[in-house]
């Protein structure tokens, strides 16, 4: 790409993450590097500002020999590697970070990212993945199965949870664009936060998926395996359905998904990005049950050309088109109750209705197309710009006339 060096943006630009770590690189992380190239490309590179840093270090890594300017929780017992268990001191942390020195500052925030300080001769876009989800909506799926509520510390971690929605609704006022990550994130943030947005989904690998494979006589769930995701609820359908079903992932719920799976489904646990998308290229259809914020694993299996059966919501709804309301474009089946029930009726109505045969896999495949990078740098690009011209135009009001 050709930078743009009419660009009106300025020279020095913050790009603010909660933490880059080896541990922790998914759609989030996807999401920064993406910023940073495009800024590189259209504007400036950015500087790089994150609780901790454990991702500079590594050759192969996008950030290797990359300068990240860090916090105080960098220097702490395991900060690096365990970030989060210092969360009581994240919102603390993150407001030493330094940058005065930035005009423009961009935050991608999951968790206190937004949350730094700025001045008002500074503009600061946020974009949002999630008002913190274990904080809010999703409390109480995160403490069921909690191993701080096993040993008896449930009342301290409810209470650190109430301090930080405080601070996580305060500190959302500081930013002045709010860009979300779909739909559902948007109304999240008008609930929690009472702040708009503007709706802008992340960018998905389209490109590296064929999508003219064969399709195999298996159905495939792919996601971390944490209670939020609903994995038992799909491992539950497909014991009743009596259908193969193959499970991708690795998490706290593994050992629990492994003693309740019947012989037709298979826990793979882990599987590297080649297997992940052969996977997703044969299946008969992808299988989530969760409530995603966006879920870039659904878009994936719909770039590979795979029908989608899952959740009726969340990101879901901006991402799959339902075979209820237009049959003739669907990209696959949406269930409405989280339930077995409602699943196993999705499911039967698949097979009954030979959906995997009828859904067009181009068709499925060029929606999927509309979640690009490509898409993704254009419409932050002109939101970007948009702001920016507009923060700068705020303030010009003709004060000659005015008298004290």
């Amino acid at each position: 790409m050709i930078k743009n060096t009419s660009s009106d943006l300025p020279e020095n630009i913050a790009l603010v993450h909660e933490w880059f770590s080896p541990r922790s690189f998914g759609g989030a992380e996807n999401v920064v590097k993406a910023i940073d190239e495009m800024l590189t490309d259209v504007a400036h590179k950015p500087d790089l500002f994150a609780l901790v840093d454990g991702e500079s270090s590594l050759e192969g890594s996008w950030l290797f020999n990359r300068p990240v300017e860090t916090s105080f929780i960098q220097k702490l017992p395991f900060g690096i590697s365990h970030v989060q268990q210092y969360l009581p001191l994240l919102p603390f942390a993150i407001e030493q970070l330094d940058l005065e020195d930035y005009p423009l500052v961009i935050s991608s925030s999951h968790l206190v990212a937004k949350g730094v300080l700025t001045s008002p001769d500074q503009m600061h876009m946020s974009y949002v993945h999630t008002p913190v989800r274990y904080a809010w909506d999703q409390m109480n799926i995160y403490m069921k199965r909690s191993f701080l509520k096993k040993i008896g510390l449930e009342p301290f971690i409810r209470w650190q949870l109430h301090s930080l929605r405080q601070w996580d609704q305060l500190s959302s006022l500081r930013v002045d664009y709010l860009l979300a990550n779909s739909s559902f994130t948007a109304k999240r943030i008008s609930k929690y936060w009472r702040r708009t947005s503007q709706v802008l989904h992340p960018p998905v690998s389209v490109e590296r998926f064929s999508w003219n494979k064969p399709r195999d006589d298996f159905y495939l769930c792919i996601c971390r395996l944490v209670p939020n995701k609903r994995v038992d609820l799909v491992v539950r359908a497909f014991n009743q359905l009596k259908l193969p079903l193959i499970v991708v992932g690795d998490g706290v719920e593994k050992r629990y998904l492994e003693k309740i799976a019947g012989p037709t489904i298979n826990i793979m646990g882990y599987q590297s990005m080649e297997i992940v998308t052969d996977l997703m290229e044969h299946c008969r259809a992808f299988v989530y049950a969760g409530i995603e914020d966006f879920g870039i694993a659904p878009v994936e299996a719909m770039a590979a050309g795979a029908p989608v059966i899952a959740l009726a919501k969340g990101g879901i709804l901006d991402t799959v088109k339902c075979f209820e309301l237009d049959p003739y474009n669907a990209t696959g089946v949406l269930f409405h109750e989280q339930t077995v029930k409602s699943l196993v009726d999705s499911v039967e109505l698949f097979r009954d209705k030979k959906l995997w045969r009828d859904m067009n896999s181009e068709l499925i495949r060029n929606w999927a197309n509309t979640f690009s990078l490509d898409a993704f740098n254009s419409g932050l690009e002109k939101a970007l710009n948009r702001a920016w011209s507009a923060f700068n135009h705020s303030c010009d009001i003709d004060t000659s006339d005015l008298k004290i």
